[in-house]
């Protein structure tokens, strides 16, 4: 406990100093409003720029001063043109409590504790080390089976929080794969990378960290896609043992990396599917405190005809999907021995939007995308579907996972506080 004081006590001070190193301009004034009942710990908030009319110029910190304490946030540069666009935190809020909070800039970074991460790491050939990066290309033709080796740290990048993390395989298959995390620190840099640099399936085995625990096989894992055209599943990308893939082009970038937020893009050009060519532009987020992760998907190219997938895998899943309306959300919910060769307890959801919801099939058991249950979204074209992904693991910080309605608790809930609505009043 004195430690912890002590260290409170750095971070505070920490803080202050930096703000005596703002620049000289007038502070921000943010109120923000809890307008529900509900308590809501943790809450995601973001505030364009533009609500902000900032004029600050090079490299300025954010410091949120609520009440003599700080809250942490940091400033996303969304489009990649070398200016921020946004302003995010994450913060407790009462029922109906409301937060008047001073924003203040500063040219020194506050360096708040690291709560989110994204990482990647590829390499050029099959006897050359991996290396870390934040962005890639990958053609048609580049994918795992035609090369003849795996070029990425862990099949793809992964992205974490203090609860859990996953993981994207970029290698043309785009499933997503859940890690278990057992503390709340960021799991090491070389997971998935030998003492050599080569990449290694390092993974599936017990750390004290913990370990990937989540069989995808065939599916598109936790949280992946596909279109429902004409009857058909169309999975977005491929198989391990295909040489080919279905899209043209993808482009992967971390967007941004930081203390309260990361942020993972995707863009797919020319995807081939029922004999259409679409473009999917994908935004993954994840910040503190949720055992889970936010994804949003836009597709250009679509003739009217098509449905969106939104996939849970159901290996290892022998009790039946639970369907509840929460808030804004439906949550499609399993809870069983999820995990490999179903050793420990795991409960995994997919949170919809309601307003978008058409229910749910499951995927055949043979094809290029099985074992899954597929949440049926109306989609538009060119518009986007956010929808949440959701693990619990008995061995993680929260060991009352292993109990089915307990999970479902805090499924249901979680999507009522997400479908909670913070206003935002900014005075200059």
């Amino acid at each position: 406990m004195k430690t912890n004081l002590y260290l409170t006590i750095a971070l505070t001070a920490t803080i202050l100093s930096s703000c005596k190193a703002q620049q000289k301009t007038k502070g921000t004034t943010i109120t923000l409003k809890n307008t529900s009942e509900l308590v809501v710990p943790q809450k995601a908030i973001t505030i364009k720029r533009s609500q902000l009319s900032v004029k600050e110029t090079g490299t300025v910190y954010p410091i949120l001063i609520y009440k003599n304490d700080t809250i942490p946030a940091q400033v996303n540069d969304l489009d990649g043109d070398g200016k921020w666009d946004e302003l995010f935190l994450v913060t407790d809020f009462a029922p109906n409590e409301k937060k008047t909070v001073e924003l203040k800039w500063s040219t020194v970074d506050p360096k708040f504790p690291i709560k989110t991460s994204a990482r990647f790491g590829k390499r050029e050939g099959k006897n050359l080390p991996v290396k870390p990066a934040t962005e890639e290309v990958l053609m048609a033709n580049e994918v795992h089976k035609a090369l003849g080796f795996q070029r990425y740290q862990t099949d793809g990048p992964t992205w974490e929080n203090d609860k859990v993390g996953f993981r994207h395989y970029l290698d043309g298959r785009n499933s997503k794969d859940v890690f278990g995390k057992k503390i709340p620190a960021i799991t090491p840099e070389d997971v998935g990378i030998n003492s050599k640099g080569a990449v290694e399936d390092n993974y599936h085995v017990m750390y004290d960290w913990g370990r990937d625990i989540f069989p995808v096989g065939n599916s598109v894992g936790l949280g992946g896609y596909a279109l429902l055209i004409n009857d058909k599943i169309n999975r977005l990308g491929i198989l391990t043992n295909d040489t080919l893939n279905n899209v043209e082009k993808t482009t992967f970038k971390i967007v941004s990396e930081g203390p309260v937020n990361s942020v993972l893009s995707y863009k797919y050009q020319n995807w081939e599917a029922s004999g259409n060519k679409y473009q999917v532009q994908e935004t993954t987020s994840i910040w503190p405190g949720m055992y889970g992760y936010k994804n949003t998907v836009k597709i250009d190219g679509l003739k009217g005809k098509e449905t969106f997938l939104a996939a849970i895998s159901n290996l290892n899943n022998k009790n039946p999907l639970k369907v509840v309306d929460a808030g804004d959300w439906v949550c499609l919910i399993q809870h069983d021995y999820l995990t490999y060769e179903r050793t420990w307890i795991l409960g995994t959801a997919i949170l919809v939007p309601k307003k978008l919801y058409q229910g749910y099939i499951e995927a055949p058991k043979t094809g290029q995308l099985t074992d899954s249950y597929l949440a049926k979204l109306t989609i538009e074209n060119n518009k986007e579907i956010s929808y949440y992904a959701i693990a619990g693991w008995e061995l993680s910080a929260d060991p009352n996972f292993k109990d089915s309605a307990y999970f479902s608790n805090y499924v249901t809930t979680l999507a009522k506080q997400l479908s909670v609505k913070i206003t935002v009043d900014v005075s200059k």
